[in-house]
């Protein structure tokens, strides 16, 4: 077994010599996905996120397109919904702040942010069931957030016509 290692290991180091130094090999616990820079009006065929690489939002996820971002296509809905909540966490705790580059308007680099992510989410899939465990949380407390923020705009809005009625009299 510790053979195999070995010859695992001197094959990788040859091929990183060679120039060949991407080299996936799939296991059960890795996942799937392509990150590029978006190009305005381009179609994805595939399961995509998109991740903002300008301002202090830098690394917010969404699934719709923003102007300045990134683009991660997965194979299939598992692994985006996965990924989606690793970057949502790594975005709400300010993650990608000690990378942000610019004076004016600080930005992300793409390869900062592909070398970061691709251990970001490697190390945190290693457990895989507390993982979900944690996004089943997040979606409850986005849930109940959302929730929040609505019952506070209806608060609001009962406090404005109440107000109004006496502008009327």
């Amino acid at each position: 077994m510790t053979f195999f290692f070995f010859l695992f290991f001197l094959f990788k180091n040859l091929m990183a010599k060679k120039g060949i130094e991407n080299l996936n090999f799939k296991s059960e616990s890795m996942l799937n996905f392509i990150i590029q820079t978006h190009r305005k009006n381009t179609i994805y065929s595939k399961p995509h996120l998109f991740v903002l690489n300008k301002g202090l939002n830098s690394g917010k996820p969404q699934k719709t397109e923003f102007t300045n971002s990134f683009v991660i296509i997965f194979s299939n809905e598992e692994d985006l919904e996965t990924v989606y909540w690793i970057e949502y966490s790594l975005w709400k705790s300010k993650f990608w702040h000690q990378f942000l580059c610019g004076s004016v308007i600080p930005f992300l680099r793409i390869n900062d942010f592909k070398h970061n992510f691709f251990s970001r989410v490697n190390t945190l899939l290693i457990d895989h069931e507390e993982h979900q465990k944690n996004i089943t949380t997040l979606k409850l407390l986005e849930l109940k957030e959302k929730q929040f923020h609505e019952n506070i705009n209806l608060i609001n809005d009962l406090r404005r016509v109440i107000l109004h009625r006496y502008c009327k009299k």
